[in-house]
């Protein structure tokens, strides 16, 4: 069972989208220089069904987009519920994952999103150029596309 620590709508963790990004708990990674370590311990509410109901009807037709951020201590859960969200409701679906590949138990065509790679801050986040980590959209057929780029920090021009 995963559970979550917290909750927010978010717009840039899925490019285009408003998401309500789910923060799971429980992760077996220690990347140096982690935003969240709190998101290591065991701590948080059950993330079911039942609390996937309650958030989407609390934000309704203002999100557009589920995302689980973590989750990578049990991928088979986070599957179940991606179905869960595309099965109930429709919106878009995304999981943010340290993984560096697909764990074979995962069921591509449940999300739209998935965020691959561990925090390296040698090479920065999703925004930094040389970032470790990629941003693909699943397409219809499977097929996994990188939309990276769609992080690329736009130049500021001076006044």
């Amino acid at each position: 069972m995963l559970k979550f620590y917290n909750y927010d709508i978010v717009f840039q963790e899925i490019p285009d989208e408003v998401t309500l990004a789910v923060n799971i708990t429980g992760c077996p990674f220690r990347c140096s220089g982690c935003h969240s370590p709190h998101l290591r311990e065991d701590i948080g509410t059950p993330l079911t069904g039942q609390t996937l109901d309650s958030l989407v009807q609390l934000y309704g037709t203002g999100i557009t987009c589920v995302c689980f951020m973590g989750g990578d201590s049990n991928p088979e859960e986070v599957d179940r519920l991606a179905s869960y969200v595309k099965t109930h409701y429709s919106l878009l679906t995304g999981w943010y994952s340290g993984r560096e590949h697909i764990p074979k138990e995962i069921c591509t065509a449940n999300f739209d999103y998935i965020k691959l790679g561990p925090y390296m801050a040698q090479f920065g986040g999703l925004k930094h150029p040389n970032s470790n980590q990629h941003l693909y959209m699943v397409e219809k057929n499977g097929v996994l596309t990188d939309i990276t780029t769609k992080f690329a920090a736009k130049s500021v021009g001076t006044r």
